[in-house]
């Protein structure tokens, strides 16, 4: 059972990172539209968010890599690492 709800976990991030993927495209695209200080600013940004997606990736890496019952400790950090990326996407969509 435990095997089943890991996989089926890995497959939800896995999804969330493409999601995220395109996240990064829609900033990359309005920084090329972008003055050059606002552009500054959204690179900043989009390096912190790659940086932050990197993270849950490795971390997914790890999550593949642990055993059936240990996985429930590396998910743990899976979820803080996800939820630090989704604040810091809310808070870059709210200011450009």
């Amino acid at each position: 059972m435990d095997k089943e709800k890991k996989e089926a976990y890995r497959k939800k991030i896995e999804a969330q990172l493409e999601e995220w993927d395109a996240h990064i495209d829609v900033l990359r695209a309005r920084a090329k539209k972008a003055g050059a200080d606002a552009r500054l600013q959204l690179d900043k940004q989009i390096e912190d968010l790659k940086a932050r997606r990197e993270n849950v990736r490795h971390r997914l890496t790890e999550l593949q890599q642990a055993g059936d019952e240990a996985w429930h400790k590396v998910r743990d950090g899976i979820d803080k690492a996800g939820a630090e990326f989704k604040s810091a996407w809310e808070k870059i969509k709210e200011r450009f």
